[in-house]
């Protein structure tokens, strides 16, 4: 009797044991999924931020020529 009990113990054990070997695998595959997307957000989010710099200089560029052509405008008109 004594013997089951400790049989039935182990049992109980090595159920939990396994149980919880397959849910750290599962945590293992769900933590490499997510570190693949975390790269590819970074990498996202890197081609982002450099396309808003192009954007910036280039909005920079044609407020450049703007205030250029309104600049020779006026002189233009001064000049009449």
């Amino acid at each position: 009797m004594e013997k089951e009990l400790i049989d039935k113990k182990f049992n109980d054990i090595d159920e939990k044991v396994d149980f919880i070997i397959e849910l750290c695998q599962t945590l293992q595959a769900e933590n490499a999924d997510l570190t693949s997307k975390l790269g590819i957000l970074e990498s996202e989010l890197k081609e982002k931020t450099e396309k808003e710099g192009q954007y910036s200089e280039q909005q920079a560029a044609i407020q450049a020529k703007i205030d250029g052509l309104l600049s020779k405008l006026d002189n233009f008109s001064e000049i009449l």
